[in-house]
This record gives C-alpha cells, structure tokens and sequence, in this order.
C-alpha cells in the first residue's frame, strides 16, 4: 500500500534591504504589503530612519573607492550590470514590459559609455593671459539621495540611478513604494555584477516616511527628488538647503525618450585648476 505525498508547500521569499553590498533586515522589523504581477501578496521591508543612517554610511565609506576609480572601469563595471540584466531578462519580464526591461538594458549601456565621455564633454582647457594652463573638469559631488520614480519601477528606477553612478557618486535609494519587486531584483543583480558594496544602497518601504530624513541628513550631498509628491518637493527642498544641498527637481519625464546630459549634469561639481607652465 503505497503513502500519499503531502502537497508541496513553496518556500515564500523574504524581500530584505541591499545596504552596503548585504541584505539586511529593517531594523524595525517592519514589513509592508506589496502585490506581486501573479497577483499572490508578498512583504517588502519597511525601512527607517535608522536604515536611512545606515544606508548613508555605507555610501560614504563607498565614495572614495568609487569615486578614485578611473572613468573607464566604472564604466566596465555599468556594462557589466547591464550583462547581468540581460541574463535574468525573464525574470524582470515578470514585473514589467519586455519592452522596458529591454530599454533598461539599453539605458545601462548608454550611461556606461558617457562614464569616459563626460568629462571630455563638458571639461575645457581654457586660454587666460599669462604663463598658466588653466583646466575646467566635473567632479562627482559625493553621496545623492535618490527618490525614485513611482510609475515606473525599472525603466525608471535605472534612468535616475545610472547617471548618479557615471558621475562617480554612490547612492541611496528609496525604491517605489508601491511596485518596490523590481528594484529588489535589481539590487540582486549590482550584488552579483562588480559593483563595489556601498556604491548602491537601496531602501523600500514608504516614501513619503523616508524622504525628509534623506534631504536632511548632513552627509548627504544631493537629492533627486523624482519619486515625491509635487506637494512634498517644496518642504524636501527647504530641508535639503541646510547643507547647501544639490536638488535636481524634473520636469514632466518620459522615461522611454532618448536621454540628454541633464541628469549628467545635475550631481557633479565644477573644478578650475591652475597650474604654472614650466613646472
């Protein structure tokens, strides 16, 4: 007589924060509810102000690593998450359009290239009266806070993110609130590319919550605010100025359009160095 063979029960993953190249839990032990495509209703983490700390820190510690890193191996290393992308396409198409996961792939290269470029592009070297060279180059402008979109939870989360990374900068980043699977999956990818820990830090949970700790926050040096409320830029943006942060505020966005250097442009620095010649 042969032994029935109890159903098997699937193991439920558990969707955690990417802070500092792990996977940690929120340090409050929060959860939130979140629908996955299939409809089936999974829990992402709800991070904090602590997280928002932690995730601070470990951008930070990342920066200089990152930053001092030459303009062609980062741009090796954002080739290289685009490699990875592309290998678990399927799995992305199951959170959003084979079209936008492909226009993200595409997005990754685009930045990937400019990594090299950008500074050829805008830098000058500039005629001044007398026995000097005189030099113009952008320079990252350190850690940016990065609020992602909300409508559009890949496409959208890479076009915002990618550009912070070309620059030199590191990140944190707050995923969508409501469609948060796809940045998790992501962070999975910059885990398993080459990407430094720390140079992403990638927070989920209530935007509107974690927001005015990130534009506050005095080692934070720049703020994308894409992901708040047009009621919320305003007060983001007063409490973003006591540390003389950088805001880039977007105007209406479509994510599918080819992108200019605008975001390029919007978390780096000016530098001017002189220099005598003949010595």
């Amino acid at each position: 007589m042969s032994e029935s063979t109890p159903d098997r029960v699937a193991v439920r993953k558990t969707y955690k924060l990417y802070v500092g190249g792990a996977f940690p839990r929120s340090e409050s032990g929060r959860s939130y509810p979140v629908t996955a495509p299939a409809g089936e209703v999974v829990h992402a983490a709800q991070a904090s102000r602590k997280d928002v700390r932690d995730a601070v820190v470990a951008a930070r510690s990342a920066f200089a690593g990152w930053s001092g890193a030459t303009a062609y191996n980062r741009g090796q290393i954002l080739y290289r998450v685009a490699e990875m992308l592309e290998g678990r396409r399927d799995q992305f198409v199951a959170y959003s359009s084979a079209a936008d996961v492909d226009a993200a792939i595409d997005r990754w290269v685009h930045y990937a290239g400019w990594t090299d470029k950008y500074p050829q592009v805008v830098g000058s070297t500039n005629p001044v009266a007398g026995p000097y060279f005189n030099f113009t180059l952008p320079e990252p402008t350190g850690v940016v806070g990065v609020l992602a979109p909300q409508e559009s939870s890949l496409l959208g989360l890479v076009s915002v993110l990618a550009p912070v990374l070309a620059t030199g900068n590191t990140a944190v980043v707050v995923a969508s609130q409501n469609s948060p699977l796809p940045a998790i999956t992501l962070a999975e990818v910059l885990a398993t590319s080459d990407l430094p820990g720390g140079v992403v830090n990638l927070l989920t949970g209530f935007t509107a919550e974690l927001a005015p700790w990130l534009a506050a926050h005095r080692d934070v040096n720049g703020l994308d605010v894409t992901g708040a409320t047009p009621a919320a830029r305003a007060d983001l943006q007063v409490a973003a100025a006591d540390n003389v942060k950088r805001v880039y505020v977007p105007r209406d966005q479509d994510w599918t359009a080819a992108p200019g250097l605008a975001r390029l442009n919007a978390f780096v620095e000016t530098k001017t160095v002189w220099h005598p010649i003949g010595v």
